[in-house]
């Protein structure tokens, strides 16, 4: 990505979505600012909540013309006619994924901190590699995606890749120039108004 070009924001959901009015704060949120892609990321594994859950964000994420991916789940992606989906295990499970789900779905893979595991889910078809956490997450055991990782990608590979966890407008001025996508979920979610908030990230991507 070239310093003059702009981050673009790859939205994750809540890990838990109220139905009542969830809906309603996407909307609001795709309707302040561009999206490139919603992923839906619950952490139930309740089949029937992620498939109602789906179609709602679905429903909002196709009138704003907006990608739908969701965590994991393969089959459901293609049992919803969603856009495709995000693995959380590295490279391990791009190529199946591929395979079922076909070349124009979206395939992207979360590889940690790990520069050979993006370039291995890169080699094997994911549309993208993300990395992370960036900044202070209670998550994982503590590593963390580090600038060099984001220098080096930007200077030698060009698969898109997505910087996510912990953001905060600090770490997002150090890595608008060298990453094509902010994974921005709890940063916004968490707030009393998403939209403010998300202004407040997209403005430090501007510098």
């Amino acid at each position: 990505m070239s310093d003059a070009e702009q981050p673009q924001i790859y939205l994750i959901t809540p890990p838990e979505i109220e139905l009542s009015h969830f809906p309603t704060d996407l909307a609001r949120v795709l309707d302040a600012e561009d999206i490139a892609c919603i992923r839906l990321s619950l952490a139930t594994r309740d089949e029937d909540l992620i498939l109602r859950a789906a179609d709602a964000v679905r429903e909002v994420a196709h009138r704003f013309d907006v990608a739908l991916v969701i965590d994991t789940h393969v089959v459901l992606a293609q049992r919803l006619g969603l856009d495709g989906v995000h693995l959380t295990d590295g490279a391990r499970s791009v190529r199946m994924a591929r395979k079922e789900l076909g070349p124009d779905a979206i395939v992207g893979a979360f590889c940690g901190h790990l520069r050979h595991d993006g370039m291995n889910a890169g080699e094997a078809g994911a549309d993208y590699v993300s990395f992370g956490p960036v900044g202070e997450t209670t998550l994982g055991d503590g590593s963390r995606a580090e600038e060099d990782l984001f220098q080096w990608w930007s200077e030698m590979i060009e698969i898109p890749v997505v910087a996510e966890g912990g953001l905060e407008t600090e770490i997002i001025r150090t890595l608008s120039p060298i990453t094509d996508f902010f994974g921005i979920g709890e940063e916004i979610w968490r707030a009393e108004d998403p939209v403010a908030a998300l202004k407040d990230l997209t403005a430090a991507m501007a510098g």
